[in-house]
């Protein structure tokens, strides 16, 4: 029996984008393209729309005071595309879990079912107490999963009396239920992240690390996962350079780099070093906060994890190299790809366009839908241009 052909996922720059790796708003010399791409909802649609074409399944939309709220985007965005999940990041601490189980059906019913949730609990207590969250990293865990718990029932269809050490709901129920239950994306290294992970979670998501060190995170949620008699999916969360050739993507990825100042780069990473989470303290030991030495396994890259946070990794290389090294993520265990680049629609179309052939070749990928794809007046078709001119 063959494997089930891996999932790809894009992501959706509701910060902002462009062609460094920080936007601030500024441009460039005459003659040099750049310059803030604002995440207007035309500009994101262009995304989305591009996605779908290509193939990818899901769009991770990001949560955070930095970004655009997401629920607000995607309901917008869903309306501009025809197939597209949308994978939203929110903070289970933010709002009831019965209203957001109240969302979350909202959305898939008027989605048709292209609701995915990637639950972020927040490695930052700067940025939580902002929200009026002053919970404790363990303590905002432990919330998380009364959360899950509370938010799983009730979309099972029942009336539900509950009270935890964080939260306590009475009577608590949804007039509709959302068919299918939005599947659940949650991420974490800490020992309780990974409690959580194995009791709640569909698909546990890593950063981009090297082989060995996601093997030894699949094995480990796996035997949680086991011990509750569960089992789970698994993803990763990388950006890449694909290009025609190696020397184009290496040469792409110093570019980017370049367009960060060595200031901006302290400033960063002085900020990261004060992070809770486990994940961004991974990140920041594979680059060491220096340029000195970043392609940390084969063809992966720790060059954007020094002007930014989060998945701080990169796939560099041609695009079959790229592929080979996705093959072999998919060898330890990883079932989906959530993947972005800088800017995100031209390397999406890189991606798309030179790496997924490759792998719909080696039998690891096949499209997610095979009909056109029909959204108002939009169809998707392989009719060639230069057919239809006169």
């Amino acid at each position: 029996m063959s494997p089930a052909p891996l999932k790809f996922h894009w992501f959706l720059p509701t910060q902002g984008d462009g062609r460094a790796l920080i936007e601030t708003g500024g441009t460039g010399p005459t003659g040099v393209a750049g310059g803030l791409r604002d995440s207007s909802i035309p500009y994101l649609s262009r995304i989305a729309t591009a996605a779908e074409d290509l193939g990818f399944e899901a769009a991770l939309t990001p949560t955070g005071a930095w970004c655009d709220d997401a629920w607000m985007v995607t309901a917008m965005l869903s309306e501009t595309s025809a197939r597209l999940k949308f994978l939203i990041a929110f903070r289970p601490g933010m709002v009831s879990p019965t209203l957001a189980a109240q969302m979350a059906a909202t959305f898939q019913w008027h989605s048709n079912g292209r609701l995915l949730l990637n639950v972020v609990t927040g490695g930052d207590s700067d940025e939580q107490r902002a929200y009026g969250d002053f919970l404790a990293k363990d303590d905002r865990y432990r919330r998380t999963g009364e959360f899950l718990e509370i938010v799983r029932r009730l979309w099972d269809g029942e009336t539900v009396d509950f009270a935890g050490e964080h939260l306590r709901v009475e009577g608590a129920a949804i007039h509709r239920l959302p068919s299918p239950a939005p599947g659940i994306y949650f991420g974490g290294s800490s020992p309780i992240a990974g409690q959580i992970a194995a009791s709640h979670a569909d698909t546990y998501l890593t950063w981009g690390e090297p082989f060995g060190a996601v093997a030894e995170k699949v094995a480990w949620v796996t035997g949680l996962g086991a011990e509750r008699g569960r089992r789970l999916r698994y993803g990763v969360r990388l950006h890449v350079i694909a290009r025609d050739s190696a020397a184009e993507a290496w040469a792409e990825a110093e570019r980017l780099l370049s367009t960060v100042d060595a200031e901006t780069i302290a400033r960063v990473q002085e900020k990261l070093g004060r992070s809770e989470s486990e994940g961004q303290k991974r990140m920041l030991a594979l680059h060491g906060g220096t340029a000195s030495d970043l392609e940390v396994a084969p063809n992966l890259w720790a060059g954007v994890g020094l002007g930014r946070g989060g998945a701080g990794t990169a796939l560099v290389g041609s695009h079959e190299e790229v592929a080979d090294r996705i093959e072999e993520y998919a060898g330890v265990g990883i079932q989906e790809f959530v993947l972005s680049g800088y800017p995100h629609l031209e390397e999406l179309y890189w991606f798309g366009e030179g790496v997924l052939p490759i792998l719909r070749r080696r039998g690891l990928w096949s499209e997610p839908w095979s009909e056109p794809i029909v959204a108002g007046e939009r169809q998707a078709s392989a009719v060639p241009f230069a057919v239809g001119a006169r």
